[in-house]
């Protein structure tokens, strides 16, 4: 077992979407536990949305798996469904594929701390049906350059 030293982990503060669909994320933090204990396969993030902050824009892969369980506080999960409260104990699922875009959101007056975890798949599509973004496959190889408009073409 490799013991994951919590404390000693970095915090990602913001998102890589380009501006303005950045602005509901811009004070995201991330902390990313997989990588930390030297995993490939799949992501594991402890996530902490203060509040008035998502985890970031509705959005569907078509090749990876989703997974958030609620820690602390409370979410709004905002998904094809409408929206739905969810509080610690509380998760949610979305499978590869499935065009259930969702994103959770923190509407209350405290941190909301989500567990997520995720399939890591270099050759993933991501689908943000409320905004003109999409996110081309390779993003574990060149995140540079993934976010473009849904016609192709590069936000500059």
């Amino acid at each position: 077992m490799s013991k994951i030293d919590i404390d000693a982990i970095p915090v990602r503060v913001g998102t890589g979407y380009p501006a303005p669909h950045d602005e509901p994320c811009r004070e995201r933090e991330i902390k990313a536990l997989g990588l930390a204990g030297g995993l490939s396969q799949y992501g594991v993030n402890l996530v902490r949305l203060k509040p008035g902050v998502w985890t970031g824009q509705r959005h569907w892969h078509t090749k990876e798996d989703e997974f958030v369980w609620v820690l602390e506080g409370e979410a709004i999960l905002v998904d094809e469904d409408g929206e739905t409260a969810m509080g610690p104990g509380t998760c949610a699922a979305f499978k590869a594929g499935d065009p259930n875009a969702h994103c959770f959101q923190n509407r209350s007056d405290a941190d909301v701390v989500l567990l997520t975890v995720g399939t890591r798949s270099d050759e993933d599509e991501c689908h943000y049906p409320d905004i003109d973004m999409f996110a081309n496959s390779g993003r574990y190889t060149n995140p540079i350059g993934v976010f473009v408009h849904k016609d192709g073409s590069s936000y500059e």
